[in-house]
């Protein structure tokens, strides 16, 4: 949906496209209108970047000015043809998937992070949410955003004269925001009712162009509500259970409604973690007034059309609340449901009759939605160890969560010069559809053109660095001669390492600073320069991981490297840009298995920069020797020593490999083997770590089937929904007479038949299947194989006999049989957890 935007000013009729443009946050990563915006105002565009603030600001003399210029208005005029023809493609979904039926998608996500424009999110989560976006409008996938508009976001980083760690908080302006008021059918500003004890709270609702999708926000800040409601969305990640409590309600219950008041047509509703899962909730409860079905009736329709992308390694990740806040908040969503707080405390609990237990949002994501994943490949295998509790006695391998590994929207981390690389060597529609045909393309670059191109993003980095070095010292108060001095730290032609993230515990900032000393002297070889760009924030609650940046400040000031080694403080999107852009080896060293996917090293592939990471995340499965370095063993470790012994096996590789690799030049000066690794890391690693790959995955293998099922549970007043809630109810009611009375194998030939004696009980015996099941060998699938029941064995009307035949290279006590739900239209075990085993 893209709306025409209005400005609070009169523009010339030359400059009326400047509005559109300015307001489509496609320039945050398509920058052919960058030299237009350095026309309009050279000073505001290198401090801001935000056209939309240029467009405001502007006197009407310039605007005057700029109307009369022939020249410029052609380039205007070129500028918005682009956009248009871009508005205008079919797109990879239109292509490939015309007439599949997918209307839409809603992706829910607690933060989004566009560009310094549009500040709404804090790390990793917010910025894959915002590349998400921005694939979607390159693909041209039917998505739209949903999330909330804070007024002061996550905190800003100020470091003291001491290197402590400050937060600041500066508020967003929505007038200086790229955003528009989304209108009601009347013509008013649409607002979004929220009940809340004792109240109604109405959230404004913003939106955001972003090529050709939209991202819409909800807001509280109204002068209607009370001054407590208009800081619902004051911070992000602000306050304590309430306000998350509160603000997670305006997410899931206040995005459906949202959603149906614009008329959205939408399918799949995909929550980008937790936080959004009471909009499974809602849309059960509008399934329920539509169709006069019983909530859970409502539930196994609805659910089909829900995925759950877990982002969280570790259990304390989980947002909880105490059951007396779900009480205190959650009255009136259990009047509408037709249920008790106690049934929905118990979608949040592992235990759903333990009134002690909290309120969990990733289990009630998970109760609520059809499908589910980790983002990577070992983060799938640790949610699955994480959930397993929801589906006991069902073997690890099979809890139902998936993985998609996360990617990067390549055309927002890539620098010019990459770009122009990219281009020559792949065309310009490289990241905008299928991905084949890149690695063998990008390996034809020479090694002259690809060396050059590292040369000129190390000099751009070192250049940001130290302009960004001296602004940050003048803030700080220093005397004029040490802010002179950041001209001088770094070296342009010298190995350059970036270190850069959250300082938190599990990601181990303090690992690269184990041996101070040691560290020194590598940053201080006479004759192999290497130098060290360190950045990050610490949460402000985080006392631990604000003395680690404090450590870090205290290393750099060291007189013998303080020209080798900058923290460069309020670790931001446009700092990780030029960072990316510019090292030469990226460093990541979180504890394994600590790191669900992390993006960050992905960003270096498509600039020519190198991965020496820990062999976590995304990182286990993309590593290969050929084009990158592995920290550690690929195994998880709590030993005390552990950390000081990784922190030496770092060094080495630094001492021993990296940095002599990176000087063995040849006759020309060009380093052939580090190239060599350049290039097989783009070739092999930067297409495959991409978002195309990822939003491909996400509409192949989850919108599509979940958009078919909803459409099937749905059709007809929701008879087959009825049906399963039916199903499943039986089961629950009659699964305790359910039993494996008898087990035989014997051989025959190269194989082992085996017969069961099950028991169902009242359960119809076509609500079940009767299975032999084998764990896996050598990291293989598990054997599953469906037992055949034999007629005319039955011993009475719930005894049967079942038979199946299993290889015999395995030994017969491998094969142990079980009973399961069965229905064609249901997932086993994510909609019904039951299993029989025998005992």
């Amino acid at each position: 949906m893209v709306t025409r935007g209005l400005l609070p000013r009169t523009l010339p009729e030359e400059l009326a496209g400047l509005v559109d443009l300015a307001l489509d946050l496609r320039w945050t990563w398509s920058h052919a209108g960058d030299h237009v915006w350095r026309q309009v105002d050279p000073e505001a565009w290198e401090q801001t970047q935000n056209p939309w603030i240029i467009l405001q600001n502007l006197p009407s003399e310039r605007l005057a000015e700029l109307a009369g210029d022939a020249g410029f208005c052609r380039e205007l005029g070129a500028v918005i043809a682009a956009r248009e023809q871009y508005l205008d493609e079919a797109g990879w979904y239109r292509r490939a998937h015309a007439g599949t039926g997918l209307r839409g998608v809603a992706y829910f996500s607690m933060e989004f992070g566009l560009g310094e424009a549009l500040p709404l999110y804090a790390g990793g989560l917010g910025i894959l949410a915002g590349d998400y976006l921005k694939t979607v409008s390159d693909l041209c996938v039917p998505a739209v955003g949903i999330g909330l508009l804070y007024q002061v976001g996550y905190f800003r980083q100020r470091l003291d004269a001491a290197g402590r760690q400050q937060a600041l908080y500066p508020y967003n302006d929505p007038t200086s925001l790229p955003i528009q008021p989304a209108r009601a059918p009347s013509g008013g500003w649409l607002h979004i009712s929220l009940d809340l004890p004792g109240r109604q709270v109405l959230l404004r609702v913003w939106q955001a162009c972003v090529g050709r999708t939209t991202l819409y926000l909800l807001d509280s800040n109204d002068p209607l509500n009370s001054p407590a409601d208009r800081g619902i969305t004051s911070e992000l990640y602000g306050g304590g259970p309430e306000l998350r409590l509160v603000q997670e309600l305006a997410l899931g219950i206040g995005g459906w409604r949202l959603i149906e008041a614009l008329g959205l047509e939408i399918d799949v509703c995909h929550l980008n973690e937790g936080h959004a899962a009471f909009v499974v909730l809602e849309r059960a409860r509008r399934f329920m007034v539509r169709h006069r079905a019983s909530f859970k009736e409502a539930l196994w329709a609805t659910r089909a059309g829900n995925l759950f992308t877990s982002h969280t390694p570790v259990a304390a990740g989980f947002d909880r609340f105490p059951p007396e806040l779900i009480e205190q908040y959650c009255r009136n969503v259990c009047r509408d449901l037709g249920i008790s707080t106690t049934e929905l405390l118990g979608l949040g609990r592992v235990n759903p009759w333990d009134s002690a237990e909290p309120f969990t949002m990733a289990y009630l994501a998970l109760r609520g939605c059809a499908a589910a994943n980790g983002v990577s490949q070992l983060h799938g295998e640790v949610s699955r160890r994480l959930f397993s509790s929801l589906y006991p006695r069902w073997p690890e391998r099979e809890i139902p969560v998936g993985h998609v590994t996360n990617g990067i929207h390549v055309p927002s981390w890539d620098s010019r010069g990459a770009d122009r690389l990219w281009t020559e060597a792949c065309g310009k529609g490289r990241w905008v559809g299928v991905l084949e045909g890149l690695p063998d393309q990008i390996r034809g670059v020479s090694d002259a053109t690809l060396w050059g191109m590292r040369t000129a993003e190390r000099h751009d980095l070192v250049r940001y660095a130290r302009n960004r070095l001296a602004l940050q010292l003048g803030q700080r108060g220093m005397p004029q001669d040490a802010v002179a001095e950041a001209a001088q730290v770094l070296d342009p032609d010298a190995l350059t390492l970036g270190f850069a993230r959250r300082f938190a515990r599990y990601k181990r900032p303090y690992l690269l600073l184990e041996d101070p000393e040691r560290l020194a002297r590598l940053l201080t070889l006479p004759h192999r320069p290497v130098q060290l760009v360190v950045a990050g924030k610490a949460h402000p609650d985080d006392e631990e991981g604000k003395r680690f940046v404090e450590a870090w400040m205290h290393f750099v000031r060291r007189p013998d490297v303080r020209r080798r080694a900058v923290f460069l403080e309020d670790y931001d999107m446009a700092l990780a840009q030029e960072l990316v852009q510019g090292v030469d080896v990226w460093i990541n060293t979180p504890r394994r298995p600590w790191e669900a996917c992390g993006t960050s090293g992905m960003k270096v592939l498509v600039n020519g920069g190198l991965n020496l990471s820990e062999l976590d995340g995304w990182w286990a499965e993309a590593y290969v020797p050929e084009a990158g370095w592995a920290l550690g063993d690929g195994r998880e470790h709590s030993e005390p020593d552990w950390d000081p012994r990784e922190a030496d096996a770092l060094y080495r590789q630094l001492e021993a490999e990296i940095v002599p690799e990176f000087y063995a030049r040849d006759v020309e000066g060009i380093p052939r083997a580090w190239l060599a690794r350049i290039r097989a890391s783009m070739a092999q690693l930067a297409p495959r770590f991409s978002s195309n790959r990822m939003l491909q995955q996400y509409v192949e293998g989850s919108y599509l089937p979940a958009a078919t099922a909803l459409r099937r549970r749905s059709a007809d007043g929701g008879r087959l929904a009825r049906e399963l809630a039916e199903w499943e109810a039986r089961l629950a009611q009659q699964w305790s007479g359910v039993r494996i009375e008898a087990v035989e194998a014997r051989r025959v030939g190269d194989q082992w038949a085996v017969s069961v004696v099950a028991s169902l009980g009242e359960v119809p015996e076509g609500s079940v299947q009767v299975e032999l099941y084998a764990e896996p060998r050598e990291g293989g699938t598990p054997i599953r194989v469906a037992m055949d029941r034999m007629e005319g064995a039955s011993s009475g009307a719930t005894r049967h006999r079942y038979r199946a035949c299993v290889p015999g290279s395995r030994p017969a006590s491998d094969y142990t049989p079980r009973i399961v739900p069965h229905h064609g239209e249901a997932h086993v075990p994510m909609e019904a957890v039951y299993i029989r085993w025998p005992g």
